[in-house]
């Protein structure tokens, strides 16, 4: 039924005019559907398989595409895979593929317009309804007309009479899926009455949502692929570690086992020399003695030697022996000093496993404090900066705090306050009182050491417990684990324990604090500074 059309407006190019429009009917060298090529062989799909990232291949044509490249990665998006996915055949795309494969003729040549008089044009579109194809001007008319607007236009085929129900002359525009074939309209009346039927269009749409739902399912498979050998190589990272951490400090205790035998050799040597002085030393005595006696007894039968006999009886210079020991408590003491360091030790180097990089935080820093541009050192400025006052700023205590904070598990940071007189150093609850002179306590929310006047040093635990420490700290070392309620502070430089508050209770984020205190003239001029933990 031929249509001739007026001077026709141009249309615009569309692979699909409307959702009236079936599916086009793909041939081995015809036009394609995108939904029914491989983009590797460009032609019908040959059990269908779908990619991660959601592309369709004949499943030969990709593993043959990667058993010939080293890596996994799609021909058409060029997107690379980890690992080599588990293809599994695309049933639903399979069946439709396959019918239409019946349907198509082995060979076709170029569709040509029907309605071109002398030089025929390539044809755009073929009418189910006027079993023609036409080009793109002569299809005009049925992009504009409203009753040609309701036929049934597919991508340009020869064989048009495939597509017609040839028992009632009618489009082939349903699929039916309990025969899984494709019906028009009247075969619902007769042979496929009562079958399940749906349009091809609505068909197409379940191959793109089945293939949608494919894609997803591949994709939610190699997430977690991807976070199983994520949490795999961290388990690894985490061994090692653990391992390398374990490893010295097995080390550190056979060296000090080590030096300890040595010392304890040493002082047991040192003992055996000592007594054996003592020993040849009281001998030397007794001969001495008993020469004297055996004199003394001879000189008593001799009334002439009186003056010899004084000298003689005259004390001569020895030691009071009964005070004399050899002592072994100094060794003993020795010992425990050695052990208690050693216990430090290994305490410090299993806490430095926890550093996190901490960062000062300029939006909580009190406005006569100086912070660097790396946010790693603060002092104090003397001058109060015009800063806008945020709820987070100290303004009363010369503070900051750390960027990050920490609600859960383990970590440990180290401060340099070599030189400073005064300073304050801990952690603080994210809910602090900023404003105001608020007491450093547990109760309301600080976990802090101080150093006042160059050799105080106190634990804010409220009250302030006076500390005694050994030697002056250059660097100290702040540990929290928040789930045992344990905040501890060491000496760096001489691996030694200086204070921990214990069985406490925290609620919301811990951050790291920090306060450089006064100038005080220039005293107490030096910044605290955050340093990398070896």
């Amino acid at each position: 039924m031929a249509e001739s059309s007026p001077s026709p407006k141009k249309p615009s190019k569309t692979r699909r005019q409307s959702m009236d429009e079936p599916p086009s009917m793909p041939s081995s060298s015809g036009p394609l559907t995108e939904e029914l090529q491989c983009s590797i062989c460009l032609d019908v799909f040959t059990d269908p398989v779908t990619t991660p990232c959601g592309h369709n291949f004949c499943k030969i044509c990709l593993n043959k595409c990667w058993d010939d490249s080293q890596t996994c990665s799609c021909p058409y998006c060029k997107e690379t895979f980890k690992q080599r996915p588990d293809l599994k055949i695309n049933t639903s795309l399979r069946e439709v593929a396959d019918h239409y494969k019946k349907k198509s003729p082995e060979k076709t040549t170029e569709v040509l317009c029907d309605i071109c008089e002398e030089r025929k044009l390539k044809a755009l579109k073929s009418c189910l309804v006027c079993q023609s194809s036409y080009c793109e001007t002569h299809l005009e008319r049925h992009l504009r007309v409203a009753g040609l607007k309701k036929h049934k236009l597919m991508d340009p085929v020869s064989n048009l009479e495939d597509y017609i129900c040839q028992k009632h002359e009618r489009p082939l525009e349903l699929f039916c899926r309990d025969d899984q074939t494709i019906v028009c309209l009247c075969c619902t009346d007769g042979d496929h009455k009562n079958h399940n039927t749906v349009s091809l269009e609505e068909t197409q749409l379940m191959i793109q949502d089945t293939q949608q739902m494919i894609q997803d399912r591949i994709k939610k498979i190699q997430d977690i692929k991807h976070s199983a050998e994520v949490r795999k190589r961290s388990t690894k990272r985490e061994k090692a570690a653990r391992v390398e951490l374990f490893t010295d400090l097995i080390r550190s205790i056979e060296r000090c086992q080590t030096e300890l035998l040595e010392t304890m050799e040493e002082q047991q040597k040192a003992a055996e020399n000592q007594e054996q002085e003592l020993i040849e030393e009281l001998e030397q005595e007794i001969t001495e003695l008993k020469m004297r006696n055996t004199q003394l007894e001879q000189l008593s039968r001799t009334e002439d030697l009186i003056p010899i006999y004084s000298s003689l009886c005259s004390p001569r210079n020895s030691r009071n022996w009964p005070e004399i020991s050899v002592d072994t408590h100094e060794s003993l003491e020795t010992l425990k000093t050695a052990l208690t360091q050693l216990k430090e030790t290994i305490e410090l180097k299993w806490m430095q496993h926890y550093a996190v990089d901490v960062t000062l935080d300029p939006d909580t820093a009190h406005p006569k404090l100086i912070l660097s541009d790396d946010g790693k050192q603060v002092r104090h400025g003397d001058i109060r900066q015009k800063l806008p006052d945020k709820p987070e700023r100290f303004d009363t205590y010369i503070s900051v705090l750390g960027k990050e904070g920490f609600s859960s598990g383990r970590f440990y940071f180290e401060v340099q306050v070599k030189g400073k007189t005064d300073w304050d150093l801990g952690v603080a609850r994210e809910s602090i009182d900023r404003k105001g002179d608020i007491p450093l306590t547990p109760s309301n929310g600080y976990w802090t050491v101080v150093l006042r006047n160059g050799d105080e040093y106190k634990a804010c635990a409220g009250p302030s417990v006076s500390l005694s420490l050994r030697v002056k700290p250059q660097r100290v070392g702040v540990f929290v684990d928040y789930e045992e309620g344990l905040v501890s502070f060491y000496d760096v430089e001489s691996r030694s324990h200086i204070y921990s508050f214990t069985a406490q209770s925290f609620t919301g984020k811990l951050y790291p604090y920090f306060s450089p205190y006064f100038n005080d003239g220039g005293k107490n001029s030096g910044p605290l500074i955050i340093t990398a933990v070896d």
